[in-house]
């Protein structure tokens, strides 16, 4: 059966050639949507002659991987990041599902290895992460939302033997920057969904959720990796907060 690999894509030049190879072999076509990189994403992309390349403005995590979908023509999806790189054993596993004539599943989660500072994280949240990346198509897809996401579907859920790689980001400033992109989106977001914010919890989330994260869910045990998580998950909560209340102080 054919497959369609998908992505979404503002400059992914780091990773998105070692993606793309890792599932060439196996993919049918390569839909990338692009929201106008200003690297060198495109060169790479269309170097590759299953690549369908399509520049399109970006509105929302969700609205964009729809689009996506829609463009797809196969009849299986595996939909990646730039940065994600399966490993050989979830290819191999993919290969024999498109072979099947009847698969178990229609809709497949994928485990995921984060990996942050040159390190696996196996705690705090980012240690045990399951995604569902591989589908048939017409058996989900993405809530359109600005930023996280969900998948939605009515079918059961199989898990995919094997790895998907998470290259999560090449510096510190580099995902100091991804943070401040995220929190605008996500307050903007809430402050759309009718949320608001109190003083308690501009002041106290961000220490709950460093707690949690450290402590609760052992982010400690990843060592230097695992505090900078702690301290940037609890930043990130802050930043969102401090953001709706800037939002809706003047609307």
């Amino acid at each position: 059966m054919k497959l369609s690999v998908c992505y979404i894509v503002l400059n992914g030049e780091r990773i998105i050639e070692k993606s793309i190879n890792s599932i060439y072999e196996i993919a049918d076509e390569i839909i990338i949507v692009d929201s106008f990189s200003t690297d060198k994403t495109e060169e790479i992309c269309t170097g590759f002659p299953k690549v369908k390349f399509i520049r399109k403005k970006f509105r929302g995590f969700g609205c964009q991987k729809n689009y996506t979908l829609s463009e797809a023509s196969g009849e299986w999806i595996l939909f990646l990041d730039s940065d994600e790189v399966p490993d050989e054993t979830a290819v191999n596993a993919i290969k024999e599902i498109l072979k099947s004539s009847n698969p178990t599943y229609k809709v497949y989660e994928i485990h995921f290895n984060n990996i942050l500072l040159s390190k696996t994280i196996k705690y705090g949240g980012w240690g045990n992460v399951w995604r569902e990346r591989f589908f048939k198509k017409g058996h989900g897809k993405y809530t359109d939302d600005l930023v996280h996401e969900c998948f939605i579907t009515k079918d059961k859920k199989g898990k995919l033997p094997g790895n998907i790689n998470h290259y999560t980001y090449k510096s510190i400033a580099h995902h100091i920057e991804k943070i401040n992109n995220y929190t605008q989106l996500m307050a903007e977001k809430k402050v759309s969904n009718g949320k608001s914010v109190s003083l308690f919890k501009i002041i106290f989330s961000p220490f709950y959720d460093f707690m949690k994260t450290y402590f609760f869910k052992l982010g400690f045990l990843d060592g230097v990796a695992g505090f900078y998580i702690s301290i940037t998950g609890a930043f990130y909560t802050f930043l969102k907060y401090i953001k709706i209340n800037e939002i809706l102080k003047f609307k």
